[in-house]
């Protein structure tokens, strides 16, 4: 009776740590399913890639594109246009305001002085060589990133005259803000381009006569 009794113990003790050990693995099995999905797009899970090392990393990638391309050099690519935009979304204001003198009849909407650039005098040509040249330059920096030969980051070319890197926890805000500042202007240029070939018209010209719609 004493032998069925013990036996009978170690049974539910058995099975009591087997339930404990389910337990543990469901709730293991739940959180691993809730840290998987994007944060950025809660009901899609979120791209492998995407592991929050980088930089304004939010899970959003709807459609995989980091599963077949290198999730670095796509940031570098990313960072790169960011920059860009960020200038040509400046440039495109203030050359309604203020042309160089020796530029004076240059057209003030931006669509129209890319033409008269293109066409006539030629600068863009310089832009595109000057362009093709940093390229070139880097190429070989961002091969190295990419097949894991360096440990450069996406983007970084050691360029801060201003020294606002140095402490980081201000740099990782910094590269936070330059990436949605980016973000926002390939989408702003891209809006402030085709609403220029559509009106006709600048910018600031459009605010002052109100012309919010083509």
């Amino acid at each position: 009776m004493i032998c069925k009794m013990a036996a009978a113990f170690v049974s539910g003790v058995g099975l009591a740590r087997a339930s404990v050990g389910r337990a543990a693995v469901c709730t293991k099995n739940v959180q691993v399913s809730m840290m998987a999905k994007s944060k950025s797009v809660p009901f899609m899970d979120a791209p492998p890639a995407l592991d929050g090392s980088l930089a304004g990393d939010v899970g959003f990638d709807p459609l995989n594109i980091s599963g077949f391309l290198n999730i670095k050099w796509l940031r570098e690519s990313e960072l790169k246009h960011g920059r860009i935009c960020m200038l040509a979304a400046l440039g495109m204001i203030v050359q309604e305001v203020y042309r160089f003198p020796f530029y004076q009849g240059a057209p003030a909407v931006a669509t129209e002085a890319h033409d008269y650039f293109a066409k006539w005098n030629g600068p863009l040509g310089q832009v595109l060589i000057f362009a093709s040249f940093f390229e070139i330059m880097t190429t070989p920096a961002v091969i190295q990133m990419i097949t894991g030969e360096s440990d450069r980051a996406p983007g970084y070319f050691a360029f801060d005259p201003l020294g606002l890197g140095k402490n980081p926890d201000a740099r990782k805000r910094f590269e936070v803000s330059e990436l949605k500042n980016g973000r926002l202007a390939m989408i702003a240029v891209g809006g402030m381009v085709h609403q220029m070939w559509l009106t006709k018209m600048g910018i600031i010209g459009q605010l002052q006569a109100g012309k919010f719609m083509p």
